[in-house]
């Protein structure tokens, strides 16, 4: 039996454990100056029945996986043996079979359905793909999607109440900004209203929202206006989360382009932390958690929930830059070689020794070249 079923290539770190389930391909904006991750692609919606065969195929799948799993004496349980085997250098099993072992092995309780914007399907074509992955997994406890803040205001709050109800547990949005200049010059597509109208609906469903914002995206000239307003506009909504995204830009993007060509200019690592202290500075009356979860943030650390912790996540940016000139730019260099997670990591003697004499050769070579070996490695995580 040639089982298999599409994946799309991204979804959020927060969902790596999840089952990604494409209901539609690609971007249907597919303009924003900073993306890559669609260019040269066409967006369409896959039918109902496209998508709830991938479902079924994903289901016999982790079907087989048990099985085997008896076979091995593992009695059902995908346990190391059972990843081992089926990730063995073989070829044996495909990256299907590879990808729900892997859901399965972390407790195959959610799934993202993929791929930029499935909230632009039809309700209820929708609404029949999460109750088929709901009667088809009955163990899963968690359906996320994307969605563009373009789409959520033109959907009803029934609509997303008919979703909520169907099994959708949380939407991603990707606000980046609340200010209107920076979203005119990324091409977002997108006006801060629709920002706050598509995210209240959203929030009135009773659907978790996750807002995602992007530190440094308004460059040097509009940092401080891009750190106030998009604080305004999260105030607006109250979102279950804000997941802050520091800005690197890519080759081949348009706004690459752009600062080649001297129409933006990027900022540095402590200028992007002193913009996200002013952003969570102008947090107000609001009871969302803010998350730092990604490599290209220097300070991983910073989680918290509002309001009560606001006082915490700017002293953990105090303390940051209460260090040193050369343990800031130590700390730079062990976070952007996968080394640090957290400033307490430099009490590491060690690796803080290491680092120091990596630091100090550079200190001999030409200026500016430390920086920029930094953001070759940025770049390389994306």
């Amino acid at each position: 039996m040639n089982l298999s079923f599409e994946q799309g290539p991204i979804r959020p770190p927060s969902e790596a454990r999840s089952l990604l389930i494409r209901a539609t391909r690609n971007c249907p904006w597919n303009k924003c100056a900073f993306c890559h991750t669609y260019h040269d692609t066409k967006f369409s919606i896959r039918s109902v029945d496209e998508v709830k065969g991938d479902i079924q195929d994903a289901h016999d799948i982790a079907e087989e996986i048990r099985a085997l799993s008896w076979k091995l004496g593992q009695g059902g349980r995908i346990t190391e043996p059972v990843i081992d085997l089926i990730y063995g250098r073989d070829g044996r099993y495909s990256d299907n079979f590879r990808s729900v072992a892997a859901w399965l092995y972390f407790g195959g309780e959610s799934v993202f359905l993929q791929d930029a914007n499935t909230i632009i399907m039809k309700t209820d074509d929708l609404a029949e793909i999460l109750s088929f992955i709901m009667e088809t997994f009955p163990f899963v406890k968690r359906i996320t999607s994307y969605c563009r803040s373009h789409t959520a205001s033109r959907k009803s709050v029934e609509e997303f109440k008919t979703l909520y109800d169907a099994g959708l547990s949380r939407i991603h949005i990707g606000m980046e900004s609340g200010y209107a200049p920076v979203l005119k010059f990324i091409r977002k597509g997108v006006t801060a209203a629709e920002h706050i109208e598509g995210g209240q609906r959203i929030v009135a469903s009773g659907i978790s929202l996750s807002e995602y914002i992007i530190p440094g995206l308004g460059g040097d000239q509009w940092s401080e206006e891009h750190a106030k307003e998009t604080a305004r506009v999260i105030n607006e909504i109250n979102p279950d989360y804000i997941r802050l995204r520091s800005l690197q830009v890519r080759r081949g993007t348009e706004l690459y382009r752009k600062m080649h060509e001297g129409d933006f200019t990027p900022m540095g690592d402590e200028d992007v932390v002193r913009e996200i202290r002013l952003f969570i500075e102008h947090l107000e009356g609001i009871e969302s958690r803010l998350v730092s979860d990604h490599i290209l943030n220097l300070l991983e650390e910073l989680e918290g929930k509002l309001p009560e912790d606001k006082e915490k996540l700017i002293g953990i940016i105090e303390r940051f830059f209460a260090m040193s000139d050369d343990d800031r730019m130590i700390y730079r260099l062990g976070r952007r070689r996968g080394i640090y997670r957290k400033l307490d990591d430099l009490g590491d003697t060690r690796t803080y020794g290491i680092l120091k004499t990596i630091l100090d050769e550079y200190k001999d070579e030409e200026p500016g070249k430390l920086d920029r070996d930094i953001q070759t490695i940025m770049h390389n995580y994306i």
